[in-house]
């Protein structure tokens, strides 16, 4: 069996629209605020809500590897704890690995990919996920959900 996810790709994010492009320009702001001394692997995501706030949260690792927690779910988790019932329209992450030369964007981990599954069934509607880069190319996909199509759903 052969899954194929609808992805919209561009040469950089200057050519999304004004709302799209402006969700990334604020990850990539952001990226510095990660907190990865063990990697070097930094990540930020910038959230559209459906009241016009945008939220941004960047990776925080920890000496204890499992502890430390992924940029998307910092963002969800701000999203409940300042905007209880707000909407997340779209999500913009990024991330920057410090090595030179060409990269292509990277999709969320896999329990990420379960959060955002969530945050969808929570909210009742989709989630638009756009994954850059800071200089290079950007993959615009219109359901987050596609990224995890066998996704475990407790609801069901």
């Amino acid at each position: 069996m052969q899954w194929n996810i609808p992805i919209s790709k561009h040469l950089q994010h200057g050519e999304l629209n004004l709302e799209d492009k402006a969700l990334v320009d604020r990850a990539i702001a952001d990226l510095p605020n990660a907190y990865a001394p063990y990697s070097n692997f930094r990540v930020s995501a910038a959230i559209r809500l459906d009241n016009g706030s945008i939220l941004s949260g960047c990776n925080q690792e920890n000496s204890s590897f499992p502890v430390g927690i992924c940029a998307e779910r910092v963002v969800l988790s701000a999203v409940h704890a300042s905007h209880p019932g707000a909407r997340v329209l779209s999500m913009a992450i990024v991330c920057n690995d410090g090595k030179e030369g060409p990269h292509e964007p990277t999709a969320p981990c896999g329990m990420c990919r379960q959060a955002l599954s969530d945050q969808v069934s929570r909210q009742s509607t989709g989630m638009r996920l756009i994954l850059s880069t800071i200089n290079g190319p950007t993959w615009v996909l219109d359901e987050a959900t596609d990224l995890l199509p066998f996704r475990f759903d407790f609801q069901q």
